[in-house]
Protein backbone atom coordinates (compact mmCIF):
# COMPACT_ATOMS: atom_id res chain seq x y z
CA UNK A 1 0.00 0.00 0.00
CA UNK A 2 0.80 3.94 -0.35
CA UNK A 3 1.95 5.24 2.37
CA UNK A 4 -0.32 8.56 3.49
CA UNK A 5 1.34 11.92 2.23
CA UNK A 6 4.07 10.31 -0.70
CA UNK A 7 4.26 12.84 -3.69
CA UNK A 8 5.06 10.48 -6.65
CA UNK A 9 5.78 13.12 -8.89
CA UNK A 10 9.16 13.50 -7.16
CA UNK A 11 9.70 9.20 -6.86
CA UNK A 12 8.43 8.58 -10.77
CA UNK A 13 10.38 9.81 -13.75
CA UNK A 14 7.53 11.13 -16.24
CA UNK A 15 7.78 12.21 -19.41
CA UNK A 16 8.25 15.59 -20.37
CA UNK A 17 6.45 17.72 -23.11
CA UNK A 18 9.52 18.49 -25.38
CA UNK A 19 11.05 21.85 -26.97
CA UNK A 20 9.14 21.00 -30.14
CA UNK A 21 5.83 20.30 -29.08
CA UNK A 22 5.74 23.03 -26.58
CA UNK A 23 6.80 25.55 -29.60
CA UNK A 24 4.16 23.99 -31.55
CA UNK A 25 1.33 24.14 -28.54
CA UNK A 26 2.50 28.16 -28.49
CA UNK A 27 1.43 28.41 -32.12
CA UNK A 28 -1.64 26.69 -32.01
CA UNK A 29 -2.18 29.43 -28.91
CA UNK A 30 -1.57 32.13 -30.45
CA UNK A 31 -2.41 31.47 -33.89
CA UNK A 32 -5.37 29.21 -33.38
CA UNK A 33 -3.61 27.14 -36.25
CA UNK A 34 -0.16 26.01 -36.92
CA UNK A 35 0.95 25.47 -40.47
CA UNK A 36 3.31 22.55 -41.39
CA UNK A 37 5.21 22.29 -45.05
CA UNK A 38 5.74 18.76 -45.45
CA UNK A 39 8.81 17.78 -47.70
CA UNK A 40 9.73 14.60 -49.41
CA UNK A 41 13.30 14.80 -49.85
CA UNK A 42 12.56 11.67 -52.62
CA UNK A 43 10.75 14.24 -54.42
CA UNK A 44 13.41 17.48 -53.89
CA UNK A 45 16.74 17.86 -54.81
CA UNK A 46 18.94 19.43 -52.25
CA UNK A 47 18.93 23.08 -54.08
CA UNK A 48 15.46 23.27 -54.92
CA UNK A 49 15.19 22.24 -51.53
CA UNK A 50 16.63 25.04 -49.78
CA UNK A 51 14.78 27.99 -51.84
CA UNK A 52 11.48 25.93 -50.96
CA UNK A 53 12.70 26.36 -47.61
CA UNK A 54 13.00 29.72 -47.38
CA UNK A 55 10.24 30.20 -49.65
CA UNK A 56 7.61 28.81 -47.31
CA UNK A 57 9.29 30.29 -43.94
CA UNK A 58 9.08 33.97 -46.01
CA UNK A 59 4.93 32.67 -46.67
CA UNK A 60 4.72 32.19 -42.49
CA UNK A 61 4.86 28.46 -42.27
CA UNK A 62 5.66 28.01 -38.59
CA UNK A 63 7.48 24.05 -39.25
CA UNK A 64 8.77 21.76 -41.50
CA UNK A 65 7.45 17.88 -41.67
CA UNK A 66 10.45 15.30 -43.60
CA UNK A 67 9.21 12.27 -44.52
CA UNK A 68 7.27 10.71 -47.17
CA UNK A 69 5.77 6.92 -48.60
CA UNK A 70 9.06 5.15 -49.81
CA UNK A 71 12.81 6.04 -48.68
CA UNK A 72 15.51 4.42 -49.71
CA UNK A 73 18.23 6.32 -48.71
CA UNK A 74 19.58 7.12 -45.43
CA UNK A 75 21.94 9.33 -46.23
CA UNK A 76 19.83 11.15 -49.29
CA UNK A 77 17.61 11.52 -46.35
CA UNK A 78 20.04 12.60 -43.53
CA UNK A 79 21.86 15.36 -46.04
CA UNK A 80 17.84 16.94 -47.19
CA UNK A 81 17.16 17.31 -43.45
CA UNK A 82 20.75 19.01 -42.89
CA UNK A 83 19.65 21.20 -45.85
CA UNK A 84 16.44 22.28 -44.25
CA UNK A 85 18.17 22.86 -40.68
CA UNK A 86 20.86 25.33 -42.67
CA UNK A 87 18.09 27.00 -44.42
CA UNK A 88 15.69 27.72 -41.06
CA UNK A 89 15.39 28.25 -37.83
CA UNK A 90 11.75 26.68 -37.41
CA UNK A 91 12.15 23.29 -36.24
CA UNK A 92 12.22 20.61 -38.66
CA UNK A 93 10.17 17.59 -37.40
CA UNK A 94 10.47 13.72 -39.20
CA UNK A 95 7.15 12.29 -40.44
CA UNK A 96 8.50 8.63 -40.96
CA UNK A 97 7.32 6.00 -43.28
CA UNK A 98 9.50 3.34 -41.33
CA UNK A 99 12.80 2.81 -38.88
CA UNK A 100 15.07 4.19 -42.32
CA UNK A 101 13.36 7.43 -41.65
CA UNK A 102 14.77 8.11 -38.39
CA UNK A 103 17.34 11.16 -38.01
CA UNK A 104 19.83 12.24 -35.95
CA UNK A 105 20.03 15.34 -37.34
CA UNK A 106 15.89 16.50 -36.72
CA UNK A 107 14.19 18.54 -33.86
CA UNK A 108 12.17 15.77 -33.18
CA UNK A 109 10.10 12.81 -34.94
CA UNK A 110 6.11 12.02 -34.98
CA UNK A 111 6.69 8.69 -32.92
CA UNK A 112 3.52 7.62 -34.76
CA UNK A 113 1.24 4.50 -35.00
CA UNK A 114 -0.89 3.99 -38.09
CA UNK A 115 -3.92 2.77 -36.14
CA UNK A 116 -6.06 1.93 -38.78
CA UNK A 117 -3.17 -0.39 -40.70
CA UNK A 118 -3.72 -4.19 -41.13
CA UNK A 119 0.03 -4.66 -40.75
CA UNK A 120 1.47 -4.87 -37.24
CA UNK A 121 4.45 -3.63 -38.64
CA UNK A 122 3.11 -0.11 -39.11
CA UNK A 123 1.05 0.02 -35.73
CA UNK A 124 3.93 -1.19 -33.43
CA UNK A 125 6.80 -3.16 -35.42
CA UNK A 126 8.20 -0.23 -36.84
CA UNK A 127 8.25 1.98 -33.71
CA UNK A 128 9.88 -1.30 -31.20
CA UNK A 129 12.73 -1.15 -33.80
CA UNK A 130 13.57 2.49 -34.17
CA UNK A 131 12.45 3.21 -30.17
CA UNK A 132 16.31 2.85 -29.46
CA UNK A 133 17.84 4.43 -32.23
CA UNK A 134 15.37 7.62 -31.40
CA UNK A 135 16.93 7.59 -27.74
CA UNK A 136 20.03 7.26 -29.01
CA UNK A 137 19.77 10.48 -31.11
CA UNK A 138 18.54 12.05 -28.62
CA UNK A 139 15.15 13.33 -30.54
CA UNK A 140 12.03 14.51 -28.84
CA UNK A 141 9.35 12.29 -29.42
CA UNK A 142 6.03 13.21 -30.08
CA UNK A 143 3.51 10.36 -29.70
CA UNK A 144 0.99 10.31 -32.59
CA UNK A 145 -2.26 8.35 -33.46
CA UNK A 146 -2.12 8.48 -37.49
CA UNK A 147 -5.74 7.70 -39.03
CA UNK A 148 -5.70 7.55 -42.88
CA UNK A 149 -8.95 7.70 -44.63
CA UNK A 150 -9.09 6.37 -48.57
CA UNK A 151 -7.33 3.49 -50.25
CA UNK A 152 -5.63 4.89 -53.19
CA UNK A 153 -2.95 6.96 -52.14
CA UNK A 154 0.73 6.02 -51.63
CA UNK A 155 0.35 6.15 -48.11
CA UNK A 156 -2.75 4.04 -47.53
CA UNK A 157 -1.14 1.35 -50.14
CA UNK A 158 2.34 0.83 -48.33
CA UNK A 159 0.67 1.07 -45.02
CA UNK A 160 -1.85 -1.62 -45.83
CA UNK A 161 -4.56 0.67 -44.42
CA UNK A 162 -8.15 -0.27 -43.72
CA UNK A 163 -10.54 2.20 -45.31
CA UNK A 164 -12.50 4.08 -42.96
CA UNK A 165 -15.50 6.01 -44.62
CA UNK A 166 -15.07 9.44 -44.70
CA UNK A 167 -18.79 10.10 -44.46
CA UNK A 168 -18.89 7.99 -41.38
CA UNK A 169 -17.42 10.60 -38.73
CA UNK A 170 -18.08 8.69 -35.47
CA UNK A 171 -16.07 6.06 -36.36
CA UNK A 172 -12.85 8.24 -37.38
CA UNK A 173 -13.57 9.82 -34.20
CA UNK A 174 -13.23 6.04 -31.60
CA UNK A 175 -9.71 6.02 -33.49
CA UNK A 176 -9.32 9.50 -32.24
CA UNK A 177 -10.28 8.96 -29.05
CA UNK A 178 -8.34 5.52 -28.70
CA UNK A 179 -5.42 7.42 -29.59
CA UNK A 180 -5.69 9.47 -26.83
CA UNK A 181 -6.33 6.88 -24.53
CA UNK A 182 -3.60 4.96 -25.40
CA UNK A 183 -1.49 8.21 -24.20
CA UNK A 184 -0.94 9.79 -27.63
CA UNK A 185 -0.76 13.81 -27.64
CA UNK A 186 -1.44 14.40 -31.14
CA UNK A 187 -3.83 12.91 -33.79
CA UNK A 188 -3.16 12.81 -37.75
CA UNK A 189 -6.42 12.89 -39.64
CA UNK A 190 -4.58 12.37 -43.19
CA UNK A 191 -6.35 12.02 -46.80
CA UNK A 192 -3.23 11.63 -48.18
CA UNK A 193 -1.03 12.87 -50.68
CA UNK A 194 -2.57 14.53 -53.82
CA UNK A 195 -5.80 13.65 -53.29
CA UNK A 196 -8.16 16.16 -55.04
CA UNK A 197 -10.12 16.99 -52.05
CA UNK A 198 -9.69 17.55 -47.89
CA UNK A 199 -11.27 15.48 -45.55
CA UNK A 200 -14.68 16.80 -45.20
CA UNK A 201 -15.93 19.72 -42.52
CA UNK A 202 -18.17 17.12 -40.29
CA UNK A 203 -15.42 14.65 -40.50
CA UNK A 204 -12.98 17.03 -38.59
CA UNK A 205 -15.27 18.93 -36.72
CA UNK A 206 -16.33 15.50 -34.96
CA UNK A 207 -13.26 14.49 -34.09
CA UNK A 208 -12.34 17.55 -32.67
CA UNK A 209 -15.37 17.40 -30.45
CA UNK A 210 -14.62 14.14 -29.53
CA UNK A 211 -11.01 14.58 -28.37
CA UNK A 212 -9.27 16.51 -26.11
CA UNK A 213 -5.61 16.62 -28.29
CA UNK A 214 -4.22 18.52 -30.78
CA UNK A 215 -5.92 17.71 -34.66
CA UNK A 216 -3.61 17.50 -37.14
CA UNK A 217 -5.34 17.72 -40.91
CA UNK A 218 -3.56 16.94 -44.36
CA UNK A 219 -4.01 15.66 -47.73
CA UNK A 220 -5.84 17.65 -50.50
CA UNK A 221 -5.78 21.01 -49.14
CA UNK A 222 -4.29 23.12 -51.87
CA UNK A 223 -6.49 26.60 -52.01
CA UNK A 224 -7.30 29.48 -49.72
CA UNK A 225 -10.63 28.25 -49.68
CA UNK A 226 -10.10 24.69 -48.67
CA UNK A 227 -7.32 25.76 -45.78
CA UNK A 228 -10.29 28.24 -44.75
CA UNK A 229 -12.95 25.58 -44.25
CA UNK A 230 -10.54 22.83 -42.68
CA UNK A 231 -9.51 25.68 -40.23
CA UNK A 232 -13.07 26.66 -39.25
CA UNK A 233 -13.69 22.82 -38.73
CA UNK A 234 -11.82 22.72 -36.05
CA UNK A 235 -8.39 21.89 -36.83
CA UNK A 236 -5.18 22.67 -35.01
CA UNK A 237 -2.31 22.12 -37.27
CA UNK A 238 -2.57 21.95 -41.28
CA UNK A 239 -0.17 20.40 -43.40
CA UNK A 240 0.80 21.42 -47.03
CA UNK A 241 2.87 19.39 -48.86
CA UNK A 242 2.28 18.53 -52.48
CA UNK A 243 1.62 22.35 -53.03
CA UNK A 244 4.91 23.31 -51.49
CA UNK A 245 7.04 21.11 -53.60
CA UNK A 246 4.63 22.05 -56.85
CA UNK A 247 3.70 25.59 -56.18
CA UNK A 248 5.59 26.86 -53.04
CA UNK A 249 4.46 30.51 -54.11
CA UNK A 250 0.83 29.29 -53.66
CA UNK A 251 1.46 28.57 -49.42
CA UNK A 252 1.03 32.34 -49.05
CA UNK A 253 -2.28 32.35 -50.15
CA UNK A 254 -3.49 29.07 -48.31
CA UNK A 255 -1.73 30.28 -44.92
CA UNK A 256 -3.87 33.33 -45.32
CA UNK A 257 -7.02 30.98 -45.70
CA UNK A 258 -6.32 29.52 -42.54
CA UNK A 259 -6.14 32.51 -40.45
CA UNK A 260 -9.64 33.25 -42.32
CA UNK A 261 -10.90 29.95 -41.25
CA UNK A 262 -9.33 30.80 -37.42
CA UNK A 263 -11.37 33.94 -37.66
CA UNK A 264 -15.05 32.48 -38.45
CA UNK A 265 -14.28 29.98 -36.41
CA UNK A 266 -14.15 32.14 -33.70
CA UNK A 267 -16.69 34.43 -34.48
CA UNK A 268 -19.26 31.26 -34.42
CA UNK A 269 -18.10 30.22 -30.82
CA UNK A 270 -18.60 33.96 -29.89
CA UNK A 271 -21.89 33.81 -31.30
CA UNK A 272 -22.76 30.34 -29.98
CA UNK A 273 -21.72 31.64 -25.98
CA UNK A 274 -23.90 34.66 -26.39
CA UNK A 275 -26.96 32.30 -27.53
CA UNK A 276 -26.28 29.72 -24.49
CA UNK A 277 -26.31 32.93 -22.29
Amino acid sequence: MLKSGIDLRTSLKLPKVGKVESYLHGVIEEKGVAHLTLLDPENVQAEVMRNLVESAESQGTDAFLVGGSTIYSREAYDEAIKTIKSSTDRPVIIFPNNVNAVSRYADAIFFMSLLNSLEWWFILGAQVHGAFLVKEYGLEAIPMGYIVFGSESSVAVVGRVYPIPIHKPNIAAAYALAAQYLGMRVVYLEAGSGVPEPLPSDLIRTVKRVVDLPVIVGGGIKSREQARDVARSGADMIVTGTLAEREVCSLGSVIEGIREGVSLRSRSQDLSGKQLR
